[in-house]
């Protein structure tokens, strides 16, 4: 018995590390190391024009999945509808905030001289089934893609920089992840400690 746990253990080290590496971020143009002098940073978030999974309207995913827990339990859906965008502030910018100006010593500002937004651009809400047994394919972790913009903060329209996030994995140790926004919620974690690190 403790033979397959370890077997399920280091399935599931593997395919985090292997997720985990996938993630690439890339200066697209400009400079971004003009934020290395400044003591604090702006960060805003948009979700414009989102593809989800196999969706490349997000609102045709929210329908779906809706719908879907409807039939199965009524109000459900609903009350899923309405976690999707409302955990957009309560979970994923929190802790992509929180990693970034953890990495990066620096402080939040709305006056700061740079605003980041972070755009996101896809989700792979990822799963978790059956305990979340690699080796059964019981579980994907969450994937976003993001364009990242520093612009002034006072001249929204000068462009600094722009960034590319790509593959940022979203999954937690333990397998425990079965919520979707838990998942999703560390995809942004991710990104704003690797941001950081890449930028500083």
């Amino acid at each position: 018995m403790k033979s397959i746990t370890k077997i399920f253990v280091l399935a599931g080290m593997v395919a985090f590390s292997m997720s985990a590496n996938a993630q690439k971020i890339k200066t697209v143009e400009g400079d971004p190391s003009v934020l290395k002098n400044e003591s604090n940073i702006n960060i805003e978030f948009t979700y414009d024009n989102i593809s989800v999974g196999k969706f490349d309207n997000e609102k045709d995913y929210i329908k779906k999945k809706t719908d879907e827990y409807n039939a199965k339990d009524p109000g459900r859906g609903d009350i899923w509808a309405k976690n999707w965008i409302n955990d957009r502030q309560a979970r994923y910018e929190p802790k992509f905030t929180d990693l970034y100006i953890i990495t990066s010593h620096k402080t939040l500002s709305k006056d700061a001289k740079y605003t980041m937004i972070f755009k996101t651009l896809s989700i792979e809400p990822g799963y978790n089934v059956a305990g979340g047994m690699v080796a059964f394919g019981g579980r994907k972790n969450a994937e976003i893609d993001a364009e990242v913009w520093i612009v002034e903060t006072a001249n929204r329209s000068n462009k600094v920089a722009v960034l590319s996030v790509t593959n940022a994995p979203g999954g937690t140790w333990g397998g425990y992840d079965y919520d979707t926004g838990t998942r999703i919620a560390e995809s942004y974690a991710i990104s704003g400690k690797k941001l950081a690190k890449y930028i500083y």
